[in-house]
């Protein structure tokens, strides 16, 4: 009776740290600072597949300036979908020299894609509108380490 005690304890623990692990959002991704004119945002960078992956999921709240800046090794059309993502936001999809290739605003939880025109190593999430109350759309610049002239 001990032994098998024991063994559902192993188990739970397992089964629920899993879980835990898979809602619990991402917060020791490193940080860039970009700028969008004269707009400062605060992006964590996503830049491994796992971290991609995970992206904004399961987060309630960002910070006005705070996005996520997903780097990929190589461009190529990138696709985002929101599941398990609570939060509603616009996507920019960015080529290398930091221009903004198209914005799209995706809904939470949604299993719709949103996908660059055209290939792109970076995609900038940050809440839905926040590029549109700033002017910023395709063709706009954001400025950075990530990119280069």
């Amino acid at each position: 009776m001990k032994k098998l005690s024991i063994s559902l304890l192993c188990v739970w623990v397992f089964a629920t740290s899993t879980v835990w692990a898979q809602e619990s959002p991402q917060l020791q991704l490193p940080r860039v600072t970009l700028s969008a004119g004269m707009h400062l945002i605060n992006a964590q960078v996503a830049s491994t597949p796992q971290q991609r992956a995970i992206g904004l999921m399961f987060r309630k709240e960002m910070p006005v300036n705070e996005g996520m800046l997903f780097a990929f090794e190589q461009a190529s059309e990138q696709c985002f979908w929101m599941k398990n993502t609570l939060l509603p936001l616009t996507a920019a999809f960015v080529a290398d020299d930091g221009s903004i290739v198209n914005l799209a605003d995706m809904q939470p939880q949604s299993l719709e894609s949103h996908c660059s025109t055209r290939p792109v190593r970076f995609v900038l999430e940050m809440n839905k509108g926040w590029f549109d109350k700033r002017g910023l759309k395709a063709g706009s610049k954001l400025n950075g380490p990530p990119f280069t002239r």
